[in-house]
């Protein structure tokens, strides 16, 4: 090779090296709590299949185990966005936390689970009198089970015991050891405890229907500072959502990466009825659910929601991809969800 050719060769290295270099600092760098459920598999198929990256976006993920600790990190700075639970984010709203709500990221999911011995005894609410139920702190299913105990009129202060738990696996061993009567936990870990002997009570449907679970937060600062990096984030979100209708065989793989569970259980997890994966914010079911939260005394002051469930950052992603794929009707359904729903 030439002496020209070489240098050459090494210009067009180094181009290439510099434009490498350009493009890794324009991506817009962005910390997301997540939970190791399949509920949450969006986000592993966004990262796992370059969705985040083809937005110009360079999202870490970081795993939480619950959502009380996951909001704590939200609101300390520690994380840009967190995909946790519905009842959280209200608590914190409840006393002023300026958290907003800009999508979603699943629905229903959660089962309350008793050994065969205890579940006939359980099949009313009423009769959950007297006895001691698990649950994960602040997760939705506590929530759901508290105003569903108000409805039945019995005082969750008073008329039973409630032990706030850390994880689904811990709520697990409690029931099985006879430590509780029952316990509230989330999918996929309802297919577990059934496959370890103990039976689904109540499905957190059955007690309020299509209720919200995990939603998308971002305080209030990133809302208005940084919408149009916010807006890349539901872009990418909402095709990884279409990639997963789509692509299921690959979706549980993208899963099996952040979920360390046998692959087989994943997959009946992520097919399951009980699933709602919509990314859609949801500020009537949001608003309903604030209402069950108040009206049990779960929170003490309604949250402002006018402000709390800022719709227009998910309203612009999505009306972006019709306009791209005018032609797909996928599309179109998720804006007459969205009118529905908002």
């Amino acid at each position: 090779m030439s002496i020209h050719s070489m240098l050459k060769t090494a210009a067009i290295t180094l181009l290439i090296g510099i434009a490498a270099t350009n493009q890794a600092a324009a991506a817009e760098s962005l910390k997301v709590g997540y939970l190791p459920v399949t509920g949450q598999a969006k986000f592993f198929v966004a990262k796992e299949y370059g969705l985040f990256e083809k937005e110009g976006l360079d999202v870490e993920l970081i795993e939480f185990q619950n959502s009380a600790d996951g909001l704590n990190a939200l609101v300390s700075g520690k994380l840009d966005l967190a995909p946790f639970g519905t009842t959280a984010p209200l608590a914190h709203m409840a006393k002023g936390t300026k958290i907003r709500i800009i999508g979603g990221v699943m629905g229903g999911d959660v089962a309350l689970v008793a050994t065969p011995e205890k579940a006939a005894e359980l099949s009313k609410i009423a009769g959950f009198r007297g006895k001691k139920i698990a649950t994960i702190r602040l997760a939705t299913g506590d929530a759901v089970l508290r105003g569903a105990l108000k409805d039945a009129g019995l005082n969750w202060k008073t008329d039973l015991e409630l032990f706030e738990l850390k994880n689904p696996a811990a709520v697990i061993e409690a029931v099985k050891s006879g430590q509780v009567d029952a316990g509230v936990i989330w999918g996929p870990h309802d297919l577990r405890a059934e496959d370890q002997g103990l039976k689904i009570v109540f499905r957190s449907t059955d007690l309020q229907a299509g209720h919200p679970c995990c939603r998308i937060l971002a305080m209030e600062n990133a809302v208005k500072n940084r919408a149009a990096t916010l807006e890349k984030f539901i872009r990418a979100v909402l095709l990884a959502q279409k990639y997963g209708v789509e692509h299921p065989k690959e979706t549980v793989a993208a899963i099996a990466k952040y979920v360390k569970l046998d692959p087989a259980l994943l997959e009946r997890a992520y097919t399951s009825p009980n699933l709602d994966q919509s990314s859609d914010p949801n500020t009537k079911g949001v608003q309903h659910f604030a209402g069950v939260m108040l009206d049990s005394g779960f929170i003490d002051k309604a949250p402002d929601l006018k402000t709390g469930v800022f719709t227009p950052i998910y309203e612009r992603a999505l009306a972006q991809l019709a306009r791209e794929n005018p032609d797909d009707p996928f599309w179109k359904a998720l804006q007459d969800e969205f009118k529905q729903k908002n």
